[in-house]
């Protein structure tokens, strides 16, 4: 499973991951201050400088307890920082975990950064970690964010009722999708980087 004090890079021709750090800050400000409705779909969000603070410090938090290892997402053309998502709720025993908590600035939105990302995340996942099972997670009235994950490949399996709170305090059904190891290896894997090559 992932060595939490080992810094991983992942990276393509399109885009670069590597491990979250307290100096992203300054780079995640913009979206923080001037993109707030991000977060519109989930808690805990990063809006503002404050949320931002405590988003980053919980991330980080958690990659020190061993249960969370967020990402930074820089865009290899602008060299610049778009995003961030992490691998969470990673369990040894079962050999799984969930992949979210993902976000790009507006105008990175919709492009080919999102299934790089997710080809990256997900090669390393089956193919160097060899877990049997990789879930996601989304507000289930977040239609963007559930088509993106279907588009990669994603099988819904269910929604989860009243189970959590969007970015205004409201009640919210939570969708859960996933894709195991035997799609990833037998078709996803190769839809997911011809989508990953060939889009904007």
């Amino acid at each position: 499973m992932i060595d939490f004090e080992k810094d991983y890079i992942l990276e393509n021709e399109r885009v670069l991951l590597r491990p979250l750090k307290a100096e992203d800050f300054d780079a995640l400000l913009e979206y923080a201050t001037n993109e707030p409705e991000t977060w519109d779909f989930n808690a805990f969000g990063a809006s503002g400088g404050e949320n931002l603070k405590a988003y980053i410090t919980t991330a980080l938090t958690h990659r020190a307890g061993k249960t969370e290892y967020p990402f930074i997402v820089v865009d290899k053309t602008d060299n610049k920082i778009v995003g961030s998502t992490r691998f969470y709720m990673i369990n040894s025993i079962t050999n799984t975990l969930e992949l979210g908590y993902t976000w790009y600035g507006k105008k990175y939105r919709g492009t080919s950064i999102n299934k790089n990302c997710k080809y990256l995340l997900l090669e390393f996942a089956f193919d160097v970690l060899n877990v049997e099972r990789v879930g996601f997670r989304a507000n289930n009235l977040n239609k963007r964010s559930i088509n993106a994950m279907k588009s990669i490949g994603c099988v819904e399996e269910g929604v989860l009722r009243n189970r959590s709170i969007d970015g205004k305090g409201q009640r919210m059904d939570v969708i859960v999708l996933s894709i195991i190891k035997q799609e990833w290896f037998e078709s996803v894997k190769q839809t997911l980087f011809n989508l990953s090559t060939t889009s904007c």
